[in-house]
């Protein structure tokens, strides 16, 4: 099993990630070979797969992989796109002797959440069982595993052992679900079943990898490791039932749904940095919390070295901020430059007070404090070359609670899908815990003043965010029903909240879609991030608190 982290369009790298996992399964005496879903296009491909070069690219690699099997070597399966009789398949090779032996067809095509498979693939057949070394194996791709259809036609054509390669994103909780489905798809044909995830970030998505291998009885046999490459090589037995049966392995354990959110930050991150060519990244550090736990994340998973922050105070930062900004950065032995706003401020004032006579000072001025910042922020990301990440939380990206082209300013976000009640509970499990593989410091990264203080945009003299929203709780747990579970404003009442609280944050949701539709792309945690598993009009005059008729 090639647990494999690919890159989305670049074949020659690709190419070269599975001739080394093969090289590697030789040398340890394996018959067969098994890559993930497109591992050597990488998922999503999206619209390259519409580019008939890119195509014609693709089979010219998996020609060159099919002749490395002339060696005598082990077989492979490697998922491609791939064109038959004039259409266009999501498709798996089975490459043996020096040829391209079989090729099968996705039968079930995602159209949902991040996947807009039926846009660029056809739907195929089931197909049969390949055989490899005289077994017979019932190979499915990703979402024919979800199903029972193609499962109960590859038993009824003979297979002994089913294998399912995927690209399955992580969302909390996903890990458990697949199991379950797999174990549902073993208890029904009685077969073993080895399932093969990629692992690695995507732009938005991010692949948790965690492949595994179960016996006929659903038994946990193999497990790989989450949200990193990796690798094993399984003994497979025959038994008395002719079930081609997996024999132990390693079974890593998986991560918890705390540890998981901050594990898939980090590759989400790293993968976005490295994969695009970013030097190291910038985060303005506020003393608040999220630009605290942004950093954390930051260097954990790129390191110190590759992090730069930056304290823009302007006369309403408190000294508390500018303590607490400072030990922050020592905790995370990152460099903290200090570049006071007041001289942008004033001309600003200055440029406008004609303008803005007889008018009162309101979140207008407010918006500009904010916004000079993104200035200073971006002026720096573009003369030093290093990512700019936006610090803003799933729960004020839901109700407009940024300011546009202002803290909303940046190339990636590592908190766009996770709630505030969330980064309060993640920041106190990484000053309690060392996120495995992060490069941070093992003890505490985030000041205790940070996490309990009430937080503040620090925009006017004495302001909270409690002095515009509702507490975090309980304004999650609304946005959370809405969002997440697409509730309407009564039922949401009925779990004890304020109807007028309720319509409001849902106002708040709808109209805040302009802005969603210009904020950074970011870590997709949850079943409904804010991207392609939400598409809402911008212009919307829809209120589950109003009566339509």
């Amino acid at each position: 099993m090639a647990q494999l982290n690919p890159l989305v369009g670049d074949l020659t790298r690709n190419l070269e990630a599975i001739r080394k996992a093969r090289a590697r399964a030789m040398s340890e005496g394996a018959d067969l070979l098994v890559t993930p879903e497109m591992s050597l296009a990488g998922y999503p491909a999206e619209d390259l797969i519409l580019k008939p070069f890119f195509i014609k690219s693709v089979r010219a690699c998996v020609e060159v992989l099919a002749k490395d099997t002339s060696d005598g070597g082990p077989a492979v399966i490697v998922g491609a796109p791939w064109m038959c009789d004039g259409e266009l398949y999501n498709a798996a090779l089975v490459l043996e002797n020096g040829a391209i032996k079989n090729i099968v067809r996705k039968t079930d095509l995602p159209n949902y959440g991040v996947f807009d498979e039926k846009r660029v693939f056809r739907a195929a057949q089931p197909s049969e069982p390949i055989i490899i070394k005289g077994h017979s194996i019932g190979l499915m791709i990703c979402e024919d595993m979800w199903f029972p259809q193609c499962t109960a036609y590859l038993k009824e054509q003979g297979a002994n052992i089913l294998v399912a390669i995927t690209a399955s994103p992580f969302e909390t909780a996903k890990g458990q679900e697949r199991l379950v489905t797999a174990r549902k798809r073993v208890k029904e044909s009685g077969l073993p079943l080895i399932f093969v995830n990629q692992a690695g970030g995507q732009d938005e998505v991010i692949f948790d990898g965690t492949s595994f291998a179960l016996a006929s009885n659903g038994e946990i046999r193999a497990q790989c490791a989450g949200f990193d490459q990796d690798y094993q090589t399984l003994d497979c037995e025959l038994d008395g039932k002719g079930r081609l049966v997996p024999q132990q392995g390693r079974i890593t354990p998986a991560f918890s749904d705390l540890d998981a959110i901050y594990q898939a930050t980090m590759l989400g991150l790293r993968d976005y940095v490295t994969k695009n060519g970013f030097p190291g990244v910038l985060i303005g550090l506020s003393g608040g919390l999220d630009s605290a736990l942004t950093a954390a994340i930051a260097v954990d998973a790129l390191g110190p070295s590759k992090v730069r922050t930056v304290m823009l105070q302007s006369p309403y930062t408190s000294d508390e901020s500018l303590e607490d900004a400072a030990k922050c950065a020592d905790l995370l032995k990152v460099h903290l430059d200090a570049i006071p706003i007041d001289p942008a401020m004033t001309a600003f004032d200055d440029m406008l007070k004609d303008k803005f006579t007889n008018t009162k000072s309101d979140t207008t001025e407010e918006n500009i404090q904010a916004r000079i910042r993104g200035v200073v922020l971006m002026a720096l990301s573009n003369k030093f070359g290093d990512l700019l990440l936006t610090t803003g939380n799933k729960s004020e990206i839901s109700i407009g609670y940024s300011t546009l082209y202002g803290d909303m300013s940046g190339g990636y976000s590592v908190l766009k899908d996770i709630y505030k009640s969330t980064v309060f509970t993640l920041s106190r499990r990484r000053n309690e815990s060392h996120p495995l593989n992060g490069l941070g410091p093992k003890g505490p990264a985030i000041p205790e003043r940070v996490i309990t203080k009430p937080p503040s945009a620090e925009l006017r003299p004495d302001q909270t965010d409690a002095d515009s929203l509702p507490p975090y709780d309980q304004l999650d747990d609304i946005l959370y029903c809405l969002v997440e579970e697409s509730m309407a404003s009564a039922d949401i009442v009925e779990r004890g909240h304020d109807p007028e609280t309720v319509a409001r944050v849902e106002h708040m949701l709808y109209v805040a879609e302009y802005k969603r539709r210009q904020a950074a792309p970011g870590v997709k945690i949850t079943r409904k991030s804010f991207g392609r598993d939400r598409r809402y009009p911008i212009t919307n005059g829809f209120r589950t608190a109003r009566r339509p008729c």
